[in-house]
């Protein structure tokens, strides 16, 4: 694999999640949940950034580049950004580029400032490297940030225990997280993951390039430096001074950047007879809004549309469409009780709990939920049943591939007429696109169309959805660990890496597809170890001599055992490796020869460059009879592509 694969390989592995993802910037006053990172990529003002010994640091002290990282242990994206940082890392050494950690738990994020102050903790008593090492554990394990587990990977970074517990208790380095905050909201790293790059701001999950571009440029500014005589440990903040003087130019001074053009397609989204509408039948614009219950910009927006409703009250309607994200496990029975309540008391009812929902928001256990449903008529045995039986599965899968088809991945997200308008935006910004598309609608009815056909007629117009993306790949060659009918019809191909964090995340998900589908379906392993995952290349071989010594039903069950232990202490070093190998009873002594002699080398290098033919680069990845899928995506985006493939 080259260099240029690798890259686009690393980025790929965290690239969405897919289950698990936010982008977030206050400071724009809009939010939006997504499952895609931040796109705002480099911004060329720059700040100077206060480094002192109290932050967790990685790399020398005379790095001639310094990246300050803004960063929050619960938020998605931050995890997602962790592997371009081992990139960074690997790529330049510490003797170019040195990593300082700033804590920015975010309010919305519940486990995030107790996550904080113990890593601050861990930090404060045992230094750099321990905080490294617990770092690693808590975004390996985002979703089991617990005061519990703070304590336990606080004693496997190597610090001890009472002291830990007496030090976390007392908050004795909380006022280390305080100072940080101040600091972000000082220079303006308003989410997260936020960076500055000798003072050069950088937002975002972004892609290694996005750091390669601005590290090797201020590497190149260090070098002339140097040259000048500039002492190595004075190039560092004589290159944030610079920075931030390029940037206090004046507009007509300073390069001017490329503004991406505003997409203005008119989208063709339709709207089905058991959607939820507020707003007359006949009204002139139709805004289709994807949203869900727990998603705190789908509240914040609900200022917004109640605004547009009492402005336009007689030309503009408001559709619901349900777009439950994976990452916030109350969104599903929420958007259940409100389906119940409008399927058993109708539209009005509908929106009386849509409401009666967000102000209870972050409130949505089940316990809240019954208190709703006394309040909305309805009797929680009936709703708590529906929950359980996931009644309206197949509607709300309906909503959220239409979302899926159109690209709305995150929420809270508008189509007005079919024109896009993504994130919590201000109504002013709503205003001028809907007093745009009340005109042109104004002009539809100008040619003989009654109002009540106006969105049809404009959806006539629309632009539909793009095809699923296909991938040219052959039959998965004989000898390949298969699990499900052998003669299914369709083939799910997989590629992935055992040390990959979203490999394993999306494992529950092809289990349960396996369960759905029965002899439907077959899936086939196919190797893709990463290059930045030191033990992914290793563990790959060892899985490949339990697939030869026990075949497909020992490799799958070694398998399982490998993602069991990704983040565990150990995790899939060669220890380890052996030892998991041991228990499934195979023959040690051709176990450890296979892995000495690198016997399976080849086989996983020839999935390696299957998938780089087809250009398949990062993990997980999936070929669904020709049709492509990235990264850990939901159930439901499989589901579509294996419903296509079984037509075909």
């Amino acid at each position: 694999m080259n260099k240029g694969t690798a890259i686009v390989g690393f980025f790929l592995c965290f690239l969405a999640g897919m289950f698990l993802m936010w982008g977030i910037d206050r400071s724009k006053g809009v939010g939006i949940e997504a499952e895609t990172a931040s796109a705002e990529g480099v911004d060329h003002s720059a700040a100077a950034i206060p480094v002192s010994p109290k932050d967790p640091t990685w790399g020398n002290g005379d790095a001639p580049v310094t990246i300050v990282e803004f960063s929050d242990f619960e938020c998605p994206f931050c995890s997602r950004v962790e592997p371009t940082m081992d990139q960074v890392k690997s790529t330049y050494g510490p003797s170019k580029v040195r990593v300082v950690w700033k804590n920015a738990p975010l309010p919305f994020h519940q486990k995030a400032r107790p996550a904080a102050e113990a890593a601050a903790t861990v930090f404060g008593l045992a230094g750099s490297d321990a905080f490294w090492k617990f770092h690693k554990l808590a975004f390996t394990n985002q979703r089991e940030l617990s005061e519990e587990n703070f304590a336990k990977w606080a004693g496997e970074a190597g610090v001890d225990a009472a002291k830990y517990k007496a030090a976390y208790g007392a908050k004795k380095f909380a006022s280390k997280v305080d100072e940080d905050m101040a600091l972000g909201q000082k220079v303006g790293a308003n989410g997260t993951p936020a960076f500055r790059i000798n003072g050069v701001t950088v937002s975002g999950a972004q892609p290694f390039d996005k750091f390669k571009e601005v590290i090797d440029q201020q590497l190149a500014e260090a070098q002339k430096l140097v040259a000048a005589g500039t002492a190595k440990d004075k190039v560092y903040p004589e290159l944030v001074k610079k920075n931030a003087q390029v940037s206090d130019q004046p507009a007509a001074a300073q390069k001017p950047q490329e503004q991406p053009a505003e997409d203005k397609t008119i989208w063709n989204v339709p709207v089905y007879d058991d959607d939820p509408v507020k707003g007359p039948k006949d009204a002139l614009v139709t805004i289709v809004e994807f949203s869900e219950f727990q998603c705190p910009f789908c509240k914040r927006v609900t200022e917004t549309t109640k605004q547009i409703t009492d402005t336009y009250a007689n030309d503009v309607r408001i559709v619901w469409k349900d777009n439950p994200l994976p990452f916030h496990p109350r969104a599903m029975p929420a958007a259940i009780l409100a389906r119940t309540i409008y399927k058993t008391k109708g539209e009005k009812a509908f929106w009386e709990a849509h409401d009666k929902l967000f102000e209870n928001q972050p409130k949505l256990e089940d316990t809240d939920l019954e208190g709703l449903s006394g309040q909305l008529g309805v009797p929680w045995g009936t709703i708590k049943q529906n929950i359980d039986q996931n009644r309206f599965k197949d509607k709300i899968d309906q909503s959220m591939d239409v979302a899926s088809d159109l690209n709305a991945r995150g929420t809270p997200h508008f189509f007005v007429n079919g024109y896009r308008v993504t994130g919590a935006q201000p109504f002013d910004k709503f205003k001028t696109i809907i007093d745009e598309q009340l005109a042109k609608a104004k002009a539809v009815v100008a040619r003989g169309v009654p109002r009540a056909k106006v969105y049809e007629e404009i959806m006539k117009e629309g632009k539909a959805p793009p095809p699923p993306e296909k991938k040219e790949l052959p039959a998965p060659p004989p000898g390949e660990p298969v699990k499900g009918n052998p003669g299914a019809k369709v083939t799910v191909q997989i590629f992935s890496d055992f040390e990959c964090p979203f490999c394993k995340r999306v494992e529950p998900t092809l289990a349960e597809l396996e369960k759905e589908y029965g002899t439907k379906v077959k899936f086939v392993w196919r190797d893709l170890p990463l290059p930045f995952h030191k033990n992914a290349q290793i563990a790959a071989e060892a899985a490949q001599e339990v697939l030869q010594q026990k075949g497909s039903k020992g490799f799958w069950t070694y398998h399982d055992k490998l993602f069991e232990a990704q983040g565990t202490p150990g995790g899939q070093e060669r220890p380890n490796l052996e030892k998991m190998a041991e228990e499934l009873g195979v023959d040690m002594a051709k176990f450890r020869q296979a892995l000495d002699t690198n016997k399976h080398k080849g086989a996983v290098e020839s999935d390696k460059q299957t998938g780089e033919k087809a250009g398949i680069s990062g993990t997980p990845a999936f070929v669904i009879n020709g049709y492509y899928l990235s990264g850990a995506q939901p159930t439901t985006a499989f589901k579509k592509l294996i419903a296509r493939a079984l037509k075909e």
